[in-house]
């Protein structure tokens, strides 16, 4: 069973990350999340201070095609990302239904991805995300399917995108997750969370996906 007190859990981590972690108080950027650094070095003879943010680490899984994805498919791209696993009885056939309009709002635009980690990779082979994809309507590579070590893809997810991803052999299941999507810039810094089992949560992140990418023009 998949916990919706996580969805309210990362989004009171959030809340807190916006209050103090934001690096512009101009309403038409989106916040910098996540924990930061702040270093001091020496330029110029002159001592200065940088902050340096949370960034998600070099990766590398498989997708539904079987080749090795890593960190440079999202080089120079914005993405979208979320957990699930195919057989999950809960709240991921939501997801999938929301993620599905994200996808078709952005399936032309080069800049935006969408990365979808299997929390059961025994299951999830790159046979069996292939059909799922299939299944969901999905063609091409911007919407990618992942698989790997489970232990790779719990510490993503929980130590990087900050969301709940493991075994749990009292969840229905067997396992339990996040229900949110995670929009990651193209510095791989995490710029927002939404509730990606509700039409309102996916309708945020959309209109939101445009703010970021308006950054970059």
């Amino acid at each position: 069973m998949t916990s919706f007190k996580n969805i309210s859990l990362a989004a009171g981590v959030f809340a807190v990350a916006f209050g103090m972690f934001s690096c512009d108080s101009n309403p038409r950027r989106l916040p910098i999340m996540g924990e930061r650094d702040v270093v001091t070095r020496e330029v110029d003879g002159k001592t200065v201070e940088d902050t340096v943010y949370n960034t998600i680490p070099d990766f590398s899984f498989v997708n539904q095609n079987g080749d090795t994805v890593t960190q440079e498919i999202v080089k120079g791209k914005i993405y979208v990302t979320d957990f699930f696993f195919t057989s999950c009885p809960t709240i991921c056939p939501v997801m999938k239904k929301q993620m599905s309009k994200v996808h078709q709002q952005f399936k032309d635009n080069p800049e935006v991805m969408i990365l979808s980690h299997s929390i059961d990779p025994t299951h999830d082979t790159p046979q069996v995300l292939h059909q799922y994809a299939e299944d969901l309507g999905v063609q091409g590579t911007q919407w990618q399917f992942l698989t790997g070590p489970k232990e790779k893809i719990y510490e993503i997810g929980q130590g990087s995108y900050l969301v709940t991803a493991k075994e749990d052999d009292a969840a229905e299941g067997g396992y339990i997750h996040s229900g949110a999507f995670i929009l990651v810039d193209k510095d791989r810094r995490v710029r927002g969370m939404y509730d990606g089992t509700t039409e309102e949560g996916a309708e945020k992140l959309m209109k939101d996906i445009e703010v970021l990418l308006a950054e970059y023009k």
